[in-house]
């Protein structure tokens, strides 16, 4: 027999024989009210009644100190103290791997209870006492509440408690019920503060102007539960909660998780446990910090979305109540996820308001640092795991023969642990039958990673584009190959040869495409987007910046935060309007603009992916963002040789293109996305007569092109271009 089943055996024996001496008490009562009405016994609210002291905590053995006895002792800040023993079961799995063999501490004895006498300390303590202990019963309230829970237990306490009301009517258990059976009652149990009401032991059924006295009494699922050996969570918190999986750290991280440990063990007794306030964009990183801190003391840890928190008193205080009743019957611990509600917001308040409640060990998890004096808290920072960390990630996971591909994964992506063991585990099982195709695999699985969060903030941009088509000048160009160069080779600059150890700042690489409209910036764009091959996205504008205070810099918070884990290349078009000069504050609406172009600045210089600003207002921007940036390309208007191979390579190979005259074109002064308006545009004056793209057409589609932008179409100069190309 396994000690839980051992137990289990003590456990249920210990009930029998105190539900038999409450059957005997209702009966004698029964008995006495036929043999002698007057004699029988009542209850006088108008006499004074004795007052039972609170239950003194029995000392903590040896076994039993250390920072979970505190949490169940010393650090109770409710008016009932609990006895520091720990919780008697885990809440996830079977019983027999939850023991509840505690030995009964010594306790005061005392005569006539309705409950037997405490086994000797050599035995097993039965639930009924341990939940005694831990929520601070008197022996009246904990042969009260045996009362209720035999109605769940024995089918014969229905009818005993009719009789013994004399009140066929009333087949259930009340307090005047309990008044006139039990010893040693006290009308103190009554009260809301005593922890039959408190921890909401007991349900009251109190129709109308009933008094408390005579109402129905049923006892609490959960505690019914509990008194016969399952210990689980209850399922009124169920819903509301998800347990968190145990996950191994990085060195990094977990050199985090030790100061946090060191520091809760070293709070002195007494005092309340400061609330562990984890700071960071990564919640994934975070939820697995707060279960290695909370096994380290032997308690499990589950998560509560801050969006699930009631907002009415009433039934937040009810979950304040369930809650900590729970952390007293099992070793848990509480993961408040807040990390999507700013501390300005009113979510916060209702968060604050029960973070200052709930009790036991807790975190929060939250973008930027939260302060309230109504609740103690300690924060850390969580980064996800350093560079270095990441690439012996996938090393690990990949297998022998991996290092070029966890270096490039590594030097291209910012993910956490779960998600790198996430893409590395759907790759090989992709790649199991062809092993050549895992780098492939790999990247493609990582970007994929990476979309969803920014596909709802920015618009994805497909890239065709590649160095062939670009028509720049060979300084120019060269730069465009720098920038690619040093996106691939962040890995080995940054972590290889150590320049991240030494710098704090300066790791972005941002780049700056100045030119008129139309000169190739979105094209060099999908250039390096393409020669790397990472997402490009373009930012809208229009979902990011708002008139109202503050949601401007929350929305660029939320595109920076996705974008951190890599494999993207953002591309603000108009940059002018993000980044603009900032101005002499003359009221609220300069202020807070200057705010936005400050947060901006900070975001951009801390972003570790690279960063394209295009704009065709170069001195529009503040001095500021021109100094931060690394690369800045002019794209200047194209030259007739320029505008010639953008003319040759402007029409599709499939394309039915006549005899073309290439360097008559090239007089047109136009820019490459004028040109490639043109040629589109002739492209369906031929598809609708049915011919092929010829110069006329050509033309007429330029003076079209033309007239759009404001210039002045000189016919005589087009009547002699269309001469010298030659008519059909």
């Amino acid at each position: 027999m396994s000690d839980y089943a051992e137990w289990l055996s003590a456990n249920d024996q210990y009930l029998a024989t105190a539900l038999a001496d409450i059957r005997q008490r209702l009966q004698r009562a029964a008995a006495s009210q036929k043999a002698s009405p007057s004699e029988a016994r009542t209850v006088d609210a108008s006499a004074p009644v004795a007052m039972s002291p609170p239950v003194a905590a029995p000392a903590v053995a040896p076994r039993h100190a250390g920072w979970l006895s505190r949490m169940f002792g010393e650090h109770a800040t409710e008016a009932i103290t609990p006895a520091p023993l720990p919780a008697p079961a885990a809440q996830d799995g079977p019983p027999e791997q939850s023991s509840m063999s505690f030995e009964v501490p010594e306790e005061t004895p005392t005569s006539g209870a309705a409950s037997p006498a405490p086994p000797p300390a050599s035995q097993p303590i039965s639930a009924l006492q341990l939940l005694a202990q831990q929520l601070g019963l008197s022996d009246f309230e904990r042969s009260v509440l045996l009362l209720c829970i035999g109605m769940e237990l024995d089918t014969r306490m229905p009818g005993l408690c009719a009789q013994a009301q004399h009140d066929a009517n009333k087949p259930w258990p009340t307090f005047a019920l309990a008044f006139a059976v039990l010893d040693q009652p006290s009308w103190d149990a009554l009260s809301p503060e005593r922890p039959l009401r408190y921890w909401r032991l007991l349900d009251i059924h109190q129709p109308g102007p009933q008094p408390l006295i005579g109402a129905a009494l049923s006892a609490d699922e959960r505690i019914v539960n509990f008194v016969k050996g399952m210990n689980y969570l209850d399922d009124r918190l169920t819903p509301l909660l998800t347990p968190l999986a145990p996950l191994s750290l990085p060195p990094s991280q977990q050199a985090v998780a030790d100061r946090i440990i060191d520091g809760l063990r070293h709070v002195p007794p007494g005092d309340a446990l400061p609330v562990v306030q984890l700071v960071g964009a990564d919640s994934a990183s975070k939820q697995a910090m707060a279960q290695v801190v909370a096994m380290a003391f032997g308690a499990q840890a589950f998560r509560l979305s801050a969006e699930l928190l009631p907002t009415a008193l009433a039934e937040q205080e009810n979950l304040i109540r369930l809650w900590q009743r729970e952390c007293r019957l099992m070793p848990v611990a509480l993961y408040v996820d807040a990390a999507d509600i700013d501390h300005a917001d009113a979510g916060a308040a209702a968060v604050k308001r029960f973070m200052a409640r709930a009790g036991g060990l807790t975190f929060i998890d939250t973008r930027e640092p939260w302060s309230s004096s109504a609740v103690p808290m300690v924060s850390a920072d969580i980064a996800k795991p350093t560079s270095v960390e990441q690439r012996s990630a996938w090393q690990r996971l990949l297998g022998e023969g991996s290092e070029q591909h966890a270096q490039q994964l590594a030097g291209h992506f910012d993910f956490n642990l779960g998600k790198i063991g996430q893409v590395a585990h759907a790759a090989l099982a992709a790649t199991e039958k062809d092993a050549t195709a895992l780098g492939d695999t790999l990247w493609h699985g990582a970007l994929a990673r990476t979309r969803p969060s920014l596909d709802q903030l920015a618009q994805h941009i497909v890239p065709k584009a590649s160095w062939d088509d670009l028509k720049l000048p060979e300084v120019e160009k060269n730069l465009l190959h720098q920038i690619a160069d040093q996106v691939s080779q962040r890995g080995t600059v940054y972590d290889d040869w150590g320049f991240r150890e030494r710098m704090n700042r300066g790791l972005s690489i941002t780049a700056l495409f100045a030119g008129e409209s139309g000169t190739g910036k979105t094209m060099a764009a999908e250039v390096i987007a393409n020669a790397l091959g990472l997402s490009l996205y373009r930012i809208d504008l229009s979902a990011v910046v708002s008139k109202y205070i503050g949601e401007t810099e929350k929305n660029l918070r939320k595109l920076f935060d996705a974008a951190e884990e890599g494999g993207c290349i953002l591309f603000f078009d108009e940059a002018d309007a993000l980044f603009g000069r900032r101005s002499e504050v003359k009221d609220s609406h300069d202020r807070y603009a200057n705010i936005e172009v400050n947060y901006l600045l900070q975001r951009l210089e801390n972003f570790h992916g690279l960063a394209i600003l295009a704009t065709n207002m170069k001195n529009a921007l503040d001095s500021a963002f021109l100094r931060r940036i690394r690369f800045v390309v002019n794209f200047p208007f194209p030259n007739v040789a320029e505008r010639e191979a953008i003319w040759r390579s402007v029409f599709p190979a499939k394309a039915a293109v006549g005899p073309l005259d290439v360097a008559l074109l090239a007089k047109l002064a136009l820019t490459g996305g004028s040109i490639q308006g043109i040629a589109l545009n002739a492209a369906f004056l031929a598809a609708k007569a049915g011919v092929q793209i010829t110069m006329p057409l050509i033309l007429d589609a330029a003076r079209a092109e033309f007239r759009k932008l404001d210039k002045p179409v000189n016919e005589a100069d087009f009547r002699w271009l269309e001469t010298a190309g030659g008519k059909p």
